[in-house]
């Protein structure tokens, strides 16, 4: 079984994503963190993220273990991670050279320890509409900038970041407009996925609308 579970930062697509691999014993598959290796790694040999010759070089070497060792580093789920994240994920040649990877995840999927697993769930951008079309369930979790935003600087707020509310809507705004404008798999929800806004729904809400529409089919 393959799930796709789409939509913009900090709508809730991560908590919902891991709740749903536990429930149906699925591998868990962030592709965000793969373009957050790719930036951040660009970031710690001083290049800029937008620099598409120093971003492809990175990305056509990023292998699985290396991405599970950059998500180590304190950096990689930060705001400067998340914002060098979404640069290289809008050059098109960067796009490319990890789309393979993340298909293939699918005919293979497997736990952290090594286990087989009988299927994915995906956490992204374009997971329904470019990596998996295939997909047996596709779902586009989205939220108002404002309520995302507050999300993100309690976030912020507990880890000590100094960020202010207004700095972390700003980026949020931009990182909505690079993800859906970019002319190479624009973020946007695939024809048949089914959307639901979290602006006003509980993460438990959210889960159980989600379970109540797999175990439906």
């Amino acid at each position: 079984m393959i799930v796709t579970i789409d939509g913009p930062a900090a709508a809730g697509k991560g908590t919902l994503a891991a709740k749903i691999s536990q429930k149906y014993d699925l591998a868990y598959f962030d592709t965000g963190m793969i373009y957050r290796a790719v930036g951040l790694k660009a970031i710690l040999e001083n290049q800029s993220p937008e620099n598409e010759t120093a971003a492809l070089k990175i990305a056509q070497n990023m292998t699985f273990p290396l991405m599970m060792e950059m998500s180590k580093h304190p950096d990689f789920r930060s705001a400067s991670g998340g914002s060098a994240a979404s640069k290289v994920s809008a050059i098109p040649s960067v796009r490319q050279a990890l789309l393979q990877m993340q298909r293939d995840f699918a005919k293979s999927p497997r736990f952290p320890d090594g286990r087989s697993a009988k299927g994915v769930v995906y956490d992204g951008r374009d997971a329904g509409t470019v990596i998996c079309p295939q997909a047996d369930f596709k779902f586009f979790i989205t939220a108002t900038p404002e309520v995302r935003a507050m999300r993100r600087f309690k976030e912020y707020q507990q880890k000590g970041l100094a960020l202010s509310y207004e700095e972390v809507l700003s980026q949020t705004k931009e990182r909505d407009a690079r993800d859906s404008s970019r002319s190479s798999a624009p973020m946007k929800p695939a024809e048949d996925a089914v959307i639901i806004d979290t602006s006003t729904l509980s993460v438990d809400e959210v889960y159980q609308k989600v379970c109540e529409i797999i175990d439906s089919k």
